[in-house]
């Protein structure tokens, strides 16, 4: 490059010397980017001729080497000039085409750098128009890149071309941006080439086909170049105007199931409509509803006519999962463990007997030695084969429980003490055990007492159609010691020919069916339920309903507390998944999902609700009857730690209702005690009973602020116990009325200045001081007072008996007229029972 510290004007000249030819003159040009060249203007006059045998003058230095000018040689007379060779020529023309390529390409380089840099800046700024500003700015950059890249190269081009015959002298050469004359004086300029095509470099060179450059993307290099988003976005507005214009697709009609009421969002998602155009239409039809409000079946009706479907109607109970028409085909059924509940009078042995069966110690866990809650276990016997026992509690507050475990076996075990033969729950279970349709077998407990009577047992069971084999029957009896581990083995021979016998028999590979026989609420882990699996296979993800709940198989834990994944027909296991903790005695279903097992869940719930709501119609009588009642109600709340505790005990203190005063439980529930728990009791003023739960600690400091009674119990007996006295305490002490005597007024004389003496004559029985007295007037009472006074002739007495006169003076009434009757009774208080 020239040197940039010089700038002369221009058109000066410098000096003119020996031998010079050439008149020159220095211009500076300006390009993009801040770049700037100077380069030479040369002035051609004439052409100067050496002497014969001169060399010709040495070619100018390259301006961009900056190359020192050489001096000028004294021009020599020369009679022609020497033609340099041609391997000279093109050598010359090769490097000044590579040198010309290089600028363009460092010159290209350079101007893509700059707009790549200021891309990013404009990536980064938040403001859209400067964006804007700096997208146009980049383009006319590139294209003056663009512009300065094609003239270099065309020049390149240009300067390669070979050269005219004729000779021709050398010129000096100047920058790659200066425009050139290569004419000789008096010719004409040589007419300029077409203008290349532009060369396909990026196609050819693949040194940079791994990035997309900013050049490419603007010059179009690259034409499979993904869409920005506005371009998408215009094709797909094409592609909806072009919609709208052909009109809308073909309507899709639907069934649409439809029960008695619905809300208007699930109509719609039935429908595959909007919300939104539902509303509308209801709008229309004068009815302002909202998404999440019900309709009725038969404004459904018209919504889906309107909109073009068809409905099918179907009723609140069909929503509801009824199996009793699903039944196995024969050959899908496979042999499965018996399910056998043992039942019995309370304290007769039952869990001792399934203790000595299965070897572990399980009475230990129950409070005062007796089962609270039902008990599902499956045992081995010796040839492999397994049993389920479910362990029933004896007590009669637990008969629900017995009823419910009576539906769901195959045998029962009735275990009777031989030495203390039937009692009621013993009848309570043989009753059950009929109504249930289930085979029976005997068990005759405690045969190593002394007392023991086997036969005796035997005997009584005929009253109740009970026959043993041993007297002509048909029902299996043996005699067991659960503490001596005495016959056990015959009584399991005997649940394996009575098992034989039924042929029980489930299909495995469906979905699974169960009943709940038990649920509780646990602290940790949330609604736990036991079930015993009837039919299918329950496995862990399973959607289920069980009752008014539902909800997904979490896990699965068996009777020795190892989590299992599945569980097949007959066998217990705890389920962990529940949303809320149903009731023991509900059916467990397996469906196909989440959104089923939500509505069969709120139907049940929905007939729940319907029936705690809905009371009998109230006429006028009855209406001023129960007014004026007398019975006195006494509230409670419940907690347990089992809904079969729950219902027990309920059932129980509802048993301790009389006429006079009645159990009324606010709330029962399962889980510990909590603050809202004794927000409701201190609004009732009730106490609040935990059976084997405890408060926690919010629960206490609220419950001693508002002064509610906690009331804590693990034996059903002591509950009951105590609600009998707390119920006889509201009552307050009984009392006892007894005549002593009765008299008929005679006639009435003053008595000092206010009161009134009556002389009376004893008809029955004794007159005595003190006493309480009744005056009675025509069968009315008049008052009730106290007898203060009593005389006869004057004199004192203690008491008068009949037959006899005597004067008295009745307490606090004066309102005594001959003919009255006066009745004396003695007063007394006993502490009342239920």
């Amino acid at each position: 490059m020239a040197d940039q510290t010089e700038k002369p004007k221009l058109g000066t000249r410098p000096p003119l010397g020996l031998k010079r030819t050439v008149e020159t003159g220095k211009v500076k040009q300006s390009f993009s980017h801040g770049r700037s060249n100077t380069v030479v203007v040369e002035v051609k006059k004439r052409r100067i001729l050496g002497r014969p045998g001169e060399a010709p003058p040495a070619p100018a230095p390259e301006p961009v080497a900056e190359a020192p000018k050489p001096a000028a040689k004294p021009a020599a007379p020369a009679p022609q000039p020497r033609k340099p060779s041609a391997t000279d020529e093109i050598t010359r023309r090769r490097e000044l085409q590579e040198k010309l390529l290089r600028e363009a390409e460092d010159a290209r380089m350079t101007s893509l750098e700059d707009a790549r840099r200021r891309e990013e800046q404009a990536k980064t700024s938040a403001n859209e128009e400067e964006r804007r500003r700096a997208e146009e700015n980049r383009k006319a950059e590139e294209a003056a890149a663009e512009e300065t890249a094609r003239r270099a190269q065309e020049e390149a081009l240009a300067v390669t071309a070979p050269p005219p015959e004729e000779a021709q002298p050398a010129v000096p050469q100047a920058d790659a941006t200066e425009e050139r004359s290569f004419r000789r004086p008096g010719h004409a300029p040589a007419p300029k080439r077409p203008e290349p095509s532009r060369p396909t470099r990026g196609r050819e060179d693949r040194r940079h086909a791994g990035k997309l450059t900013v050049s490419r993307a603007l010059s179009g290099e690259d034409d499979s170049r993904a869409r920005s988003l506005a371009a998408l976005r215009r094709a797909r507005e094409k592609e909806k105007r072009h919609h709208m214009e052909t009109g809308p697709a073909t309507k899709q009609v639907r069934d649409v199931v439809v029960p008695e009421a619905i809300t208007v969002q699930e109509l719609a998602n039935r429908m595959a409509e909007r919300g939104a155009d539902l509303v509308k239409a209801l709008f229309k039809m004068g009815m302002p509803v909202t998404l999440t409000q019900t309709i009725d079946q038969d404004t459904a009706e018209l919504l889906v006519t309107e909109f073009g479907h068809n409905i099918k109607r179907v009723s609140e109970s069909d929503i509801d999962i009824d199996s009793s028409a699903d039944v196995d085909a024969a050959e899908t059924l496979q042999a499965r463990p018996p399910v056998v509940t043992i039942m019995g009078h309370v304290d007769h042995g039952k869990t001792s007997l399934l203790d000595a069966i299965r070897g572990a110690n399980v009475v230990s866990g129950e409070a005062g030695g007796i089962t609270q809650h039902i008990g599902a276990y499956q045992v081995s016997l010796p040839d492999k084969s397994k049993v389920t026992f479910l362990d029933t509690p004896g007590h009669e507050a637990f008969s629900e429980m017995r009823a419910r475990g009576a539906n769901v076996t195959d045998i029962v075990i009735l275990v009777v003490a031989a030495d203390d033969g039937l009692r009621p729950q013993t009848i309570e279970a043989i009753n059950h055990t009929k109504a249930a349709g289930a085979p029976m077998i005997v068990a005759i407990n405690k045969i190593d007492k002394p007392d023991a009577k086997p036969q005796k047992v035997r005997e009584e069971l005929l009253q109740h159609e009970v026959i043993v084999e041993d007297m002509g029957g048909d029902v299996q009896d043996v005699e067991v010691s659960a503490t001596k581990k005495t016959n056990l083995d015959k009584l399991l021979e005997a649940i394996e020919l009575q098992a034989e016998i039924l042929e029980i028999k489930a299909n495995p590979d469906r979905p699974a069916e169960a009943t709940v026989i038990e649920a509780k609420l646990d602290k940790g882990r949330g609604p736990l339920a036991t079930v015993l699996v009837q039919r299918g296979t329950l496995r862990v993800g399973d959607v289920f309903v069980a009752g008014a709940s539902s909800g997904k198989v979490r896990a699965m834990i068996d009777d020795h507390g190892r989590q299992v994944k599945e569980a097949g027909p007959s066998m217990p296991v705890e389920v962990l998944g529940l949303s809320v903790v149903p009731s023991a005695g509900d059916p467990f279903t397996v469906v196909e999902n989440e959104a089923r097992a939500r509505e069969v869940a709120a139907y049940r719930q929905s007939v729940l609700d319907r029936k705690r709501t809905t009371s009998a119609p109230v006429s006028l009588e009855n209406m001023f009857a129960n007014h004026a009642s007398t019975t006195m109600e006494f509230p409670l709340v419940v907690k347990a730690d089992v809904q079969g505790s729950v219902e027990a005990i309920v059932h129980a203190l509802n048993r301790l209702s009389t006429d006079e005063i009645k159990v009324r439980v606010l709330h029962s529930g399962v889980g510990a005690i909590t603050e809202s728990d004794v927000t409701l009791a201190s609004a009732s003023s009730a106490p609040i009973i935990g059976f084997n739960v405890r408060p926690n600690a919010k629960a206490r400091e609220v419950a001693a602020r508002t002064r509610v009674e906690l009331r804590y119990y693990d034996v059903i007996y002591h509950l009951t116990d105590w609600a009998k006295g707390a119920m006889a305490g509201e009552l307050g002490p009984e009392i006892i009325e007894t005549v002593v005597g009765r008299a008929r007024v005679q006639e009435v004389f003053p008595a000092g200045k206010r009161d009134k003496a009556a002389g009376l004559l004893v008809l029955e029985g004794v007159i005595r001081k003190g006493l309480n007295a009744r005056l009675t007037r025509e069968d009315v009472i008049v008052s009730k007072t106290t007898i203060s006074s009593l005389r006869r002739f004057k004199d004192d007495v203690a008491e008068v008996t009949s037959g006899l006169e005597c004067g008295v003076l009745l307490a606090d009434t004066n309102d005594i007229k001959p003919g009255d009757s006066l009745e004396v009774f003695e007063v007394e208080e006993r502490a009342r029972t239920l």
